[in-house]
């Protein structure tokens, strides 16, 4: 009988141990946030056009899966912007600079595209190291800040972020190589400097969302498998305990902000090495002087993802997803900024982590916790095999 009760213990639904897991908490509020911020955002909609609600609704959830190629393509910057955030975040420091990293990755990308005669096979390839390289500068001196001179990263990566978009403009429109001055955008970029494209018809889709996503996971294994991550984290949780137990912890600075920026600097090579959907031609860069959205994108991604690495593949995907069906919903006479309204809804929510967790917690309990309190209380009426040895013994002293 203790056998038979020990092996239904093991094998049933443990429902505490489930809630109490690290990622099923955070699963759990990234959804009730999701939940909420498409509830918020179609009460909006009723507001708008009460008569259209429904239909553009139905664009923002639905729509993406008609132009599946480009929410790939428009995931893959994001992807890389919300890894530079969030591996950031995982050291205790927020790079709100992965706007500037992006334009510097983007900058230098566009330079050895344009610039360096290369082999068609390798110039590809040189461009998107060229553009990680751009990022990983720009990172850098926001960490030497730092780690040396003890300077709020916040502030300084943010003032590169200006500094990096006017800089790239200038430099852009300077050169007659690069700048098409009656198009007030960039030239096209050579065949053979683009990403190969995946083949999907009217799509930029290409390679750097499947190198997006392996970076995605090697960054996983690096901050869960190696000393190395073990060492960012424990950093992040705390300096001072980390730096007595031996780790250098400004050293784990500056590295952290040239791994990040370089990251942001791959989104910006991938996003202008694309392959345009118009054949022969390729993605462009306009300089008008804004900081590149996709940087604070990024920090989006990241918050909805936990700073998880494979968490913001699906938050970037996710987020690219409504964006693109965002703008099916000007069809019916919406905005497209309606769905900037929804995304900033579902960051708010986010959030509240603990809320969103206690909130489905009290909901699965309401609906599971009875049964598994019933099935609990059965076992407890049950004899177990040392009652009824007890038992026994009483009976055996009785009749003596």
């Amino acid at each position: 009988m203790q056998d038979k009760n020990s092996s239904y213990k093991k094998n049933r639904f443990d429902f505490k141990s489930i809630k109490n897991n690290i990622g099923f908490s955070s699963f759990s509020s990234a959804l009730m946030a999701i939940f909420l911020g498409l509830i918020f955002g179609f009460l909006v909609m009723i507001v708008a056009k009460p008569g259209n609600a429904l239909a553009g609704f139905q664009n923002v959830v639905l729509g993406g899966f008609s132009r599946i190629g480009d929410v790939f393509y428009f995931a893959t910057p994001i992807l890389m912007t919300g890894l530079a955030v969030g591996f950031a975040f995982k050291m205790g420091l927020f790079n709100i600079g992965a706007s500037g990293q992006y334009t510097m990755g983007m900058f230098f990308a566009l330079y050895v595209g344009f610039m360096w005669d290369l082999p068609s096979n390798i110039h590809w390839v040189v461009a998107v190291l060229a553009g990680m390289i751009g990022g990983m500068l720009w990172g850098f001196v926001p960490g030497i800040f730092k780690a040396l001179l003890n300077v709020n990263e916040v502030i300084t990566s943010i003032m590169f972020n200006y500094i990096g978009m006017y800089l790239v403009d200038m430099i852009i429109q300077g050169s007659s190589v690069m700048y098409v001055s009656n198009k007030t955008r960039t030239n096209y970029l050579p065949a053979d400097v683009q990403i190969p494209s995946l083949g999907i018809p009217n799509s930029n889709v290409n390679l750097g969302i499947v190198l997006a996503i392996i970076i995605a996971i090697i960054l996983y294994i690096v901050l869960q498998k190696t000393t190395f991550g073990y060492e960012l984290k424990a950093t992040g949780f705390n300096k001072h305990a980390s730096e007595y137990a031996g780790m250098k912890g400004k050293r784990n600075i500056i590295i952290t902000m040239v791994i990040a920026g370089g990251l942001a600097g791959l989104g910006g090579a991938f996003a202008i090495l694309a392959p345009s959907a118009i054949a022969g031609s390729s993605m462009t860069y306009e300089p008008i002087n804004i900081i590149a959205p996709n940087g604070f994108n990024g920090i989006a991604v990241a918050l909805l993802g936990s700073s998880h690495p494979i968490g913001t593949i699906f938050s970037a995907v996710f987020i690219s997803h409504i964006q693109r069906g965002g703008t099916l919903a000007s069809l019916v006479g919406y905005k497209p900024e309606i769905i900037d309204v929804v995304v900033a809804v579902i960051i708010y929510f986010s959030a509240f982590a603990m809320i969103m967790n206690t909130a489905l917690a009290k909901f699965v309990k309401r609906h599971f916790g009875k049964k598994h309190a019933d099935q609990t209380t059965i076992e407890s009426e049950e004899p177990t095999h040392d009652d009824q040895d007890r038992v026994s013994d009483n009976n055996t002293r009785e009749a003596e």
